[in-house]
């Protein structure tokens, strides 16, 4: 194919159904989509996979189509579809957009320009990674932004869709874009697609866009992450980010019922029971390791290795209790404390070598762990505990 697919979508973005011709077909020889179809049209309004953005959804004559690329050689612009199903050159073929992801799509890349171009304008940093899926929309800016900066953000960019601003289209000529100040990522050759919200943002972009900034309908920005020297910024907008507030909103809504109170007394509630929480964990490791000690003090002093298995305790008490008994048992003492993947271990000693019972672990157990002479730490899966009391009693230290 010598001449570029021609693109439907950049004519009439809310187009859902059209005609086309077969240009070439091939079968995919390998991969996760052996045995299906590559198929070339002379035109599509299928948006392909291009700019940080997935490709179109929909079907060929009934079949769906999995998978759209773009390929370039210099100007020439070629898009694939790959379908199942019968389709050789000659061919005619209809085909059917998803409208309800294309227009999510829409709704989320016309945001997300509205929001890089105000970041541009408020403090000069460029977009320098964007990513739209059905899951997820990110872009990433080279600079920083504090949440304080991207709520005040937010709230621009919301006023800006609300004023139902004109979202404009062109294809400047070489000329007029050598004059012209726009977003860009990467340098562009052949003609160059620009999109334009008036005051706020001029770019080169390539995928379809809503026609006025209200069909957008809101932007709520979701999180934000220090990232590359920079910061990541994640978004919905519309539908999307409609359905995800409703589900945050039936989630407080059910956390303040169980709460018996308001959803305005939520934070507090969390906070005081989070409190209470503390106090209460901090008591019982207290009633522990005391109780603990009670036992500890029942071991014979004659006894040269002290082997403990435990539940829930932190290694602070852990490390405590053996520092207690290094004192009066000349072997090695160690505790096994209960986990969901087998143990985790302390072993200390003031006479022998506590770096013995990590290798000895280590050799039996496939343990992982280490330290110094005097004291090792490590985990093991779960074993037997006579084995693992047997192993520390053959130890020669």
């Amino acid at each position: 194919m010598s001449i570029s697919t021609i693109k439907l979508y950049d004519k009439d973005a809310y187009a859902t159904e059209f005609e086309a011709k077969v240009v070439e077909s091939a079968e995919i020889l390998d991969g996760e989509y052996k045995g299906a179809k590559k198929v070339l049209l002379d035109k599509t309004l299928f948006f392909p996979e291009e700019g940080g953005q997935e490709a179109d959804f929909g079907t060929l004559n009934g079949e769906q189509v999995l998978d759209v690329q773009i390929e370039k050689e210099g100007t020439i612009e070629i898009i694939s579809h790959v379908v199942r199903g019968d389709f050789k050159e000659g061919d005619s073929v209809f085909g059917i957009i998803d409208w309800d992801h294309r227009f999510d799509q829409m709704q989320q890349h016309s945001g997300e320009h509205i929001f890089s171009g105000t970041v541009h304008n408020l403090y000069g940093y460029d977009n320098v990674g964007f990513h739209l899926s059905r899951q997820v929309v990110t872009m990433d800016f080279n600079g920083p932004l504090d949440d304080e900066q991207v709520l005040d953000i937010e709230r621009r960019v919301n006023e800006a869709i609300i004023r139902n601003l004109d979202i404009e289209i062109s294809w400047p000529s070489k000329e007029e874009l050598e004059k012209l100040e726009y977003r860009s990522k990467k340098e562009l050759d052949g003609d160059v697609r620009i999109v334009t919200v008036k005051g706020i943002d001029v770019c080169a972009c390539c995928a379809p866009h809503v026609r006025k900034t209200g069909e957008i309908g809101f932007l709520k920005v979701l999180n934000r992450q220090n990232y590359k020297g920079g910061v990541r910024i994640f978004i919905e907008c519309g539908l999307r980010a409609l359905k995800t507030l409703d589900k945050e909103h039936v989630l407080i809504q059910n956390l303040a019922g169980s709460l018996t109170t308001s959803v305005d007394n939520v934070p507090g509630q969390v906070n005081k029971l989070r409190d209470e929480l503390f106090a209460v964990k901090g008591s019982l490791q207290k009633a522990k390791a005391e109780l603990l000690a009670y036992k500890l003090k029942e071991i014979p002093k004659d006894q040269k290795n002290v082997v403990v298995f435990t539940e829930d305790m932190d290694n602070k008490s852990v490390q405590n209790a053996i520092n207690a008994l290094t004192i009066d048992h000349s072997g090695y003492c160690t505790f096994f404390v209960k986990t969901d993947a087998g143990y985790r271990y302390v072993c200390g000693s003031l006479n022998s070598d506590a770096r013995l019972v990590a290798a000895a672990l280590r050799e039996r157990f496939s343990a992982k762990g280490g330290g110094s002479e005097k004291m090792v730490q490590g985990s093991l899966s779960d074993a037997a505990e006579d084995e693992i009391r047997k192993v520390i009693d053959e130890i020669e230290g």
